[in-house]
């Protein structure tokens, strides 16, 4: 009776312990599945671009990427660097802690991981507003709007060095084209205040570039003649004075930009008239309208599209495959904005008109905007930052151009201008209500569900410019 007693229990314990192994098995399993969900190929690891990372990304409303464990959030992105005391060269005698708010938000455009991605659009405009309000803080004390070649050493040296402590890609001079001579302005003739007062109409020049219209000043621009007309004036020590805007013989001697020069002159002495807000909110609008002048990608020779494309078989799969393959290399450069997206799809269609490809084959191949930047992701022509804050991680916004066809040039167009009353921008999504008005969507998502947001704006320009906007987190990658 005691054997069969122990033996039962015996039994018992064993088949006890069989539960609990078969318990953890399953608990182990979870856990790798779901370890297995969060591998870095999964994710969008902002770091230099490894090949073949960056494929695209259907970010239409209706085609959202797939999110593996939809009932929890996606993980933020946090910076990955440990901010720091930078060690100072104790030879730029400004007061650094005036300028923390303009550091802090260049350090922030200009971070780690996403600097090199984003450089043409957000970090380096910031970085050269920057150095502007930096040379007029500089100078504010010394009554003059230059810095001399050491003091100019020193403080590049330390701004660099206080961007770097704050987590600023320390890349910033090579990938802005940035050195210490874009503090000095050396061919410059005039470098004081005084001085500049007395040539320039200060009253016209402030009232011109207090507060920049970001919507108006790439098209009716009021600020940009303003700097210009200053700088002239400058340049030739105050020939001409409050004359024409155009001095012959006066800009360039021997290869040295003497007017360039002396906009960075003018730039400094609006920064002391200036708020730094009011002066970085002028400084980027304006820069923005010169990155958005031009496509920022590089294309090589695209014979393999020409081969495939280039008869009457264009329509064909093997000419979309070659055409897909080539955009897709481009796209994997860096990040453009939607007005750059329309240039680089004009300027890579004329390269194929030109190699004699005739039909559409944006159309035929369904080629948009957003296929001509990182991950699919135009950034709005208008200024932008990014963002961070310890619930959300970093983050920046996209437009919605995903469902705008790019354009394919017309032979009758010789150049694209976007300020133009009569260019026709390419097609808007259409609501089946609204018949031609483009569609808005701001897209947001809570923890367990997502929320549509439609409304309609009339005119495509202005759409582009500041309505059409998908309201987008990029969590690793994905969207939040």
């Amino acid at each position: 009776m005691e054997s069969s007693s122990s033996g039962s229990c015996f039994q018992g314990t064993v088949y006890h312990w069989v539960v609990l192994f078969a318990v953890w098995l399953c608990g182990s399993q979870h856990v790798l599945s779901q370890k297995t969900t969060l591998e870095p190929k999964d994710k969008f690891l902002l770091s230099d671009p490894p090949i073949g990372l960056f494929d695209p990304i259907e970010i239409s409303p209706s085609v959202l990427p797939h999110n593996p464990n939809p009932v929890e959030p996606l993980s933020p992105m946090y910076p990955n660097y440990t901010s720091y005391d930078p060690v100072l060269t104790g030879k730029c005698h400004v007061n650094f802690s005036a300028l923390s708010y303009i550091i802090d938000k260049t350090a922030s455009d200009c971070s780690i991981p996403l600097a090199p991605l984003v450089a043409d659009v957000i970090c380096c405009p910031q970085v050269n507003s920057l150095m502007n309000i930096f040379q007029a803080a500089y100078g504010t004390g010394n009554a003059t709007l230059v810095l001399n070649q050491a003091s100019a050493n020193a403080c590049f040296s330390d701004i660099m060095s206080i961007l770097a402590s704050k987590g600023a890609n320390t890349n910033i001079p090579e990938l802005c084209t940035l050195r210490p001579s874009n503090l000095i302005d050396a061919s410059c003739p005039v470098k004081d205040i005084s001085s500049f007062e007395k040539i320039v109409n200060v009253s016209k020049l402030i009232d011109a570039c207090s507060s920049v219209d970001p919507l108006k000043e790439c098209c009716r621009p009021v600020c940009q003649p303003a700097i210009a007309e200053a700088a002239i004036h400058i340049s030739s020590g105050g020939a001409n004075m409050f004359g024409s805007s155009s001095i012959p013989g006066t800009g360039n001697v021997a290869g040295i930009d003497i007017v360039g020069d002396c906009k960075g002159v003018v730039h400094s002495w609006l920064s002391m008239k200036l708020s730094s807000e009011e002066a970085n909110s002028a400084f980027r609008v304006l820069s923005g309208c010169k990155v958005n002048k031009v496509c920022p990608l590089e294309f090589d020779e695209p014979a393999s599209v020409v081969k495939a494309c280039g008869k009457a078989s264009s329509s064909t799969p093997s000419c979309c495959a070659a055409l897909h393959s080539y955009i897709g290399t481009r796209q994997k450069q860096i990040f453009v904005t939607n007005l750059q997206a329309i240039n680089c799809a004009t300027m890579f269609g004329s390269m194929l008109q030109k190699a004699g490809v005739v039909d559409d084959i944006y159309g035929l191949c369904d080629i948009d905007l957003k296929d001509f930047s990182l991950q699919g992701c135009l950034l709005r022509s208008l200024p932008t930052d990014i963002e961070f804050d310890n619930t959300t991680g970093i983050s920046f916004t996209c437009d919605l151009s995903d469902n705008i066809a790019a354009p394919w040039p017309s032979s009758s167009v010789q150049s694209l201008s976007l300020c133009a009353p009569e260019m026709s921008l390419p097609a808007l999504p259409v609501s089946p209500k609204s018949g031609s008005s483009g569609i808005l969507w701001a897209i947001w998502r809570t923890r367990n569900k997502m929320a549509i947001e439609k409304t309609f704006p009339s005119n495509p320009l202005e759409a582009l410019h500041s309505g059409m906007t998908f309201i987008q987190k990029w969590k690793h990658g994905s969207y939040y």
